[in-house]
């Protein structure tokens, strides 16, 4: 009898236990959210980071903070949150979410491959998303120019590279054309004699 109360005690305990770091995480979360409105990033990002040390799991806290992050121009530390998040989340639409924010990151950052990639996996999991879909339309087009952009360089390097070695040649050309005319003078010019001494 002794030992049932005791069991029924600890599963009390827990249970408060629980509950309480699951208000606590909302409590953190919403005063975040509050700052984030307010666009007072740094308490904002203290709040979400003291929510995650709550629920070390919350892909909402994850989420608001990369956020937070990105807002303070921390966007390899925003990228870490959202990546962490994308891969604990089962929710379609906050994945779409999740994704979408790390393409834009990625365009930020001109790395319009993984823009697309990431704008494609928000489309997966929410086709209906029309921001994400003029997002990934803008991003392929940036990708695009880009490697145009970059064709077009190296086609002029390779113009370039085969200038110079053409000047080379045509510089090694004349050298030897020089060479072959100084030789004939030297064959076509008598020695002239020495004149001895008197």
């Amino acid at each position: 009898m002794l030992k049932s109360k005791y069991i029924l005690f600890a599963v009390f305990l827990l249970a408060t236990v629980g509950v309480s770091a699951q208000k606590a995480e909302r409590d953190y979360i919403r005063k975040g959210n509050r700052l984030f409105n307010d666009s007072v990033f740094v308490d904002a990002e203290v709040n979400y980071r003291k929510a995650l040390e709550a629920n070390p799991k919350s892909t909402v806290s994850m989420y608001n903070l990369g956020n937070t992050l990105s807002q303070q121009q921390k966007f390899q530390d925003a990228m870490e949150q959202y990546v962490s998040a994308s891969k604990i989340e089962k929710d379609k639409m906050k994945l779409a979410h999740i994704y979408h924010n790390m393409g834009v990151l990625f365009q930020a950052g001109k790395d319009y491959a993984k823009a697309v990639d990431a704008y494609k996996m928000s489309l997966r999991n929410n086709p209906a998303d029309h921001e994400t879909r003029y997002n990934l339309a803008l991003a392929q087009k940036m990708l695009k120019d880009q490697q145009n952009q970059q064709n077009q360089d190296q086609n002029q390097d390779q113009n370039k590279d085969q200038q110079k070695q053409d000047q080379k040649q045509d510089q090694n050309k004349d050298k030897q054309k020089d060479q072959k005319q100084d030789e004939k003078k030297d064959q076509q010019q008598p020695p002239k004699s020495e004149k001895k001494q008197r």
